[in-house]
C-alpha cells in the first residue's frame, strides 16, 4: 500500500471486460518527503476521489478481484482518501500537527 496523489483521469473506450464501468485515475506514488514519484500508475476508484486528492492506493490485487473477479488485469485500487498525513515523532522532538494530505511535507 502507498500514499499517492491524484492528477487526473483515463478515459478508455476499448478495456477488459471485468473493466467495464470501472472508474481509472492517474496518480503519483508519493514519496516520504511528500515529493512526487517520476512514474505515474493508473488506479481504479470506486470512491471519487478528486483531482489533488491524495489517496492510499492498494497494491495487492485482490480488492480488485474480490470486485471484478478472478480474471481482472486490475491490480491497484484506491482504498481510502486521505485527510491528512502525520509523520512520526523523533524522541526528544516535539509532537508534530497533522499535516493536509495536499501540502507538501517538508524532508526532515
Amino acid at each position: 500500500m502507498f500514499l499517492a496523489r491524484v492528477e487526473g483521469t483515463v478515459v478508455a473506450t476499448a478495456k477488459h471486460p471485468s473493466l467495464g464501468g470501472c472508474r481509472f485515475l492517474v496518480a503519483r506514488r508519493l514519496e516520504a518527503d511528500g515529493s512526487a514519484a517520476a512514474e505515474p500508475n493508473v488506479v481504479v476508484d470506486w470512491l471519487g476521489a478528486a483531482r489533488g486528492s491524495t489517496v492510499m492506493v492498494s497494491t495487492d490485487g485482490d480488492i480488485a478481484r474480490e470486485r471484478l473477479g478472478n480474471n481482472t488485469p486490475a491490480r491497484m485500487v484506491v482504498v481510502g482518501i486521505v485527510d491528512a498525513v502525520q509523520e512520526p515523532v523523533s524522541r526528544g522532538e516535539g509532537a508534530s500537527a497533522p499535516k493536509q494530505a495536499g501540502a507538501k511535507r517538508s524532508a526532515a
